[in-house]
């Protein structure tokens, strides 16, 4: 009867292992991950959101390929089998933990972009160009681990490299040089760009091959980084997004300019004040630039806090102005011109 024993509980301690490690694991994605998730979101640093996020998936796997691991250490095959599958688990956890790695360094690098408020564009091509280099270096340790020599995997990887970049000289052309527009900071998602084209909108996303604006008819605009790297561009959003906001106007030549430009920076500093898009904090200014044929020019120069931000201002400027100047009696002339005719 105790020999009996002793069989079946050669064959019963893997299985009662395994089984033990699946009842961990899913008590602690089930518990412990909950209840640090709930932790982790009344802390400020916003990383261990990012950390408990990217293991979420790959806990549960971890305490079952942990409970294998261990538990051939109990088992009966031969010591050759079990170090076949003992290499194929541990490969198994390296792939597992790579790409758990992986996540974490995207958020990472999502969570840091933001932070510093666009010092560091989180885009496509960076995210995936993180993804790769920490997946590649998993491969090549877990291709050491199963006992491939690395050395020639590296020699097939730089001859491949070779012909593929000859292959596709276009998209590496368009690679470096989107790299070259995220690292050079000339735009950033967000950002509100004209291009010599004529073509304007909004950053969307800088990917592999090309960048995405969007028009403001909520249209998209594909552009090449190669030719988007060599463009004459102008970015309304560098070095900061607000703008000066010019509007001409003509006052009649019987006006008082000095109450004209009295009235003219009331209405003015009311619009920065209380229009949205305008810069309360700002000054605005009144400029007489010119004896027109039938008033006496001026601009008035405002401050808007960005591109979009001026349509309002101008808007509100001109009615509000309009209304003023009939109410203190100034006049704004329509163009006159006296034809005299021959007889």
């Amino acid at each position: 009867m105790s020999e009996y024993f002793n069989k079946m509980m050669i064959y019963l301690t893997p299985l009662i292992i395994i089984i033990m490690a699946v009842i961990l694991g899913w008590i602690f994605k089930t518990y412990v991950h909950r209840r640090l998730k709930l932790f982790a979101k009344k802390t400020k640093w916003e990383g261990d959101d990012v950390f408990l996020g990217a293991i979420e998936s790959a806990s549960f796997l971890w305490f079952i390929l942990v409970g294998v691991y261990i538990a051939l250490n109990y088992t009966p095959l031969s010591n050759d089998l079990v170090g076949t599958i003992r290499i194929i688990v541990f490969a198994f956890i390296i792939l597992s933990v790579t790409l758990t790695l992986s996540r974490i360094a995207v958020g990472m690098l999502e969570l840091y972009a933001k932070k510093t408020d666009g010092a560091l564009p989180s885009t496509t091509m960076l995210t995936n160009l993180t993804r790769i280099i920490i997946v590649v270096i998993g491969l090549l340790v877990i291709f050491q681990t199963l006992g491939v020599s690395i050395t020639p995997v590296l020699t097939a990887l730089g001859i491949g490299g070779l012909a593929i970049s000859l292959a596709l000289k276009d998209t590496l052309s368009d690679l470096f040089a989107g790299l070259h527009i995220i690292l050079s900071k000339k735009m950033k998602p967000g950002d509100l760009v004209e291009l010599d084209s004529g073509q304007r909108g909004t950053v969307e996303n800088i990917a592999w091959r090309n960048t995405t604006l969007r028009d403001r008819t909520n249209n998209l605009i594909i552009v090449p980084n190669s030719k988007l790297s060599s463009a004459t561009m102008v970015n309304y959003d560098v070095p900061v997004k607000e703008l000066i906001v010019r509007v001409s106007c003509g006052v009649s030549y019987d006006s008082d300019l000095d109450h004209v430009e009295r009235v003219t920076l009331e209405v003015a500093k009311q619009i920065m004040d209380e229009v949205e898009g305008g810069v309360p904090e700002s000054q605005p200014m009144v400029t007489f630039i010119n004896f027109g044929e039938s008033s006496i020019d001026f601009r008035i120069s405002m401050r808007a806090k960005d591109y979009s931000g001026q349509y309002a201002v101008t808007h509100a400027l001109i009615k509000r102005l309009h209304k003023r100047y009939k109410e203190e009696g100034i006049e704004i002339p329509f163009p006159i011109r006296t034809i005299y005719q021959a007889k």
